[in-house]
């Protein structure tokens, strides 16, 4: 049998040999065996074993498909995730300050989605198993809070009033400060028994709020999340940071990169998360494509206490990006964009008088195409902060400040 020497790990996690050979939970270093399939290696047996292999803290890696690097110690993953960020930036001849990552701990996931689904025996709820289309039921899971864990039984429940044989559901959870927020795709078009009985279920389950495609059945309570002083309820389905723990270490960044800005912008705000609290020593400017979170934004402003004043703007910042002279009078911008970046916007920026930028992005390679823009732009990419809300997966976060003179 053909033996493997693992060189390094793929951005998805997967050792990688000569070849290339792909073969998933395996480590640098190792020598492992296996059954060749196109360039995966499937069955693999480690032959020989890294120092950096542990014990997966959860009895459901091998079979769950939501963590990636269980086997891996935290230095191993924490030097993966760092390497991911500054390869990215070499890849656009960019060298800077990369801090060490910070990482939430386990337990600590906010939200989840479970796919239930209804079987020939009762009904069953958890993540998809490694690359299948298999429901793995995770009782065990070591993600995310225990509340969200705890919520498989409403996800089966759903599954049982508004599921069929032939679909799966899809049900999101998310904590919030008074209660689970549950929304469902996948189910039964909604009728007026079906929305009779879920709106019973929602009761006497207590948890704060149940949407079904897009439609709010009933609501207990205001599903509020809380962003510096200000308690939001984002709209169904909204753009929340996986982990309250990362959430901060993004934020402490932000507020670092823009210190004592008396005016900023935040671009692709999304529901407030960095609005919110800057608001507390500077005025804002929030721009956000969807005028339901901007809504519940502004919202939350208006409850608040303490706060300098927080304008709003809902705008497609792909389409229309803010002009050079709409920075006129501020002193800093905030950029989170989705996962391709915000390269229309930031060849805007670079034409402004904008000095300063906290760019926070969950997409390295996006990030750094900006950056090497920004950079031609007059830039210096003064420091990154990585992050790891997504802890155990191959998935990294960044926070980072640039300047010019």
């Amino acid at each position: 049998m053909i033996e493997y020497t693992i060189k390094r790990l793929g951005i998805y996690g997967d050792g990688i040999a000569e070849g290339p050979v792909f073969a998933p939970m395996t480590l640098p270093g190792e020598v492992v065996t296996g059954t060749l399939e196109g360039t995966t290696l499937g069955d693999v047996k480690i032959m020989t074993p890294s120092d950096d292999r542990v014990a997966p803290p959860c009895r459901h890696f091998k079979s769950c498909g939501g963590c990636q690097l269980q086997h891996a110690s935290d230095a191993v993953v924490a030097a993966f995730k760092t390497d991911i960020v500054a390869q990215a930036l070499a890849a656009q001849g960019i060298q800077t300050v990369i801090r060490p990552i910070v990482t939430s701990p386990a337990l600590s996931r906010r939200r989840a989605t479970f796919a239930a689904r209804r079987t020939k025996k009762g009904t069953m709820s958890g993540f998809y198993g490694r690359a299948s289309d298999t429901v793995i039921e995770v009782p065990g899971c070591q993600l995310v809070e225990p509340e969200l864990l705890a919520a498989r039984d409403i996800a089966e429940a759903l599954a049982e009033l508004g599921g069929s044989r032939k679909a799966t559901l899809a049900v999101t959870v998310t904590t919030s400060r008074v209660g689970l927020d549950v929304s469902v795709t996948g189910g039964k078009p909604i009728d007026g028994p079906l929305r009779i009985t879920l709106a019973a279920l929602c009761d006497s389950s207590g948890f704060a709020r149940l949407t079904w495609d897009d439609e709010v059945i009933a609501q207990r309570a205001p599903p509020v999340q809380r962003f510096g002083n200000a308690d939001v309820c984002p709209p169904p389905g909204a753009f929340l940071q996986a982990t309250a723990h990362g959430e901060a270490q993004l934020l402490a960044a932000v507020q670092e990169a823009v210190q004592g800005a008396k005016r900023v912008i935040d671009l692709f705000a999304g529901c407030g998360t960095f609005t919110l609290p800057l608001a507390q020593n500077a005025e804002v400017f929030a721009v956000e494509g969807d005028a339901q979170m901007m809504a519940a934004m502004d919202k939350g402003w208006r409850m608040a206490k303490g706060l300098k004043t927080v304008t709003h703007a809902a705008r497609d910042l792909y389409r229309r990006p803010l002009l050079p002279d709409e920075f006129n009078k501020y002193d800093a911008v905030v950029m989170d964009p989705p996962r391709n970046g915000a390269e229309a916007q930031t060849a805007e920026i670079i034409s402004s008088g904008i000095k300063r930028i906290a760019y926070v992005s969950c997409n390295p390679v996006t990030f750094a195409r900006d950056v090497s823009q920004l950079s031609a732009g007059g830039f210096t990419l003064d420091w990154v902060q990585p992050v790891d809300q997504f802890r155990w997966s191959s998935h990294v976060e960044l926070a980072a400040q640039l300047s010019r003179v």
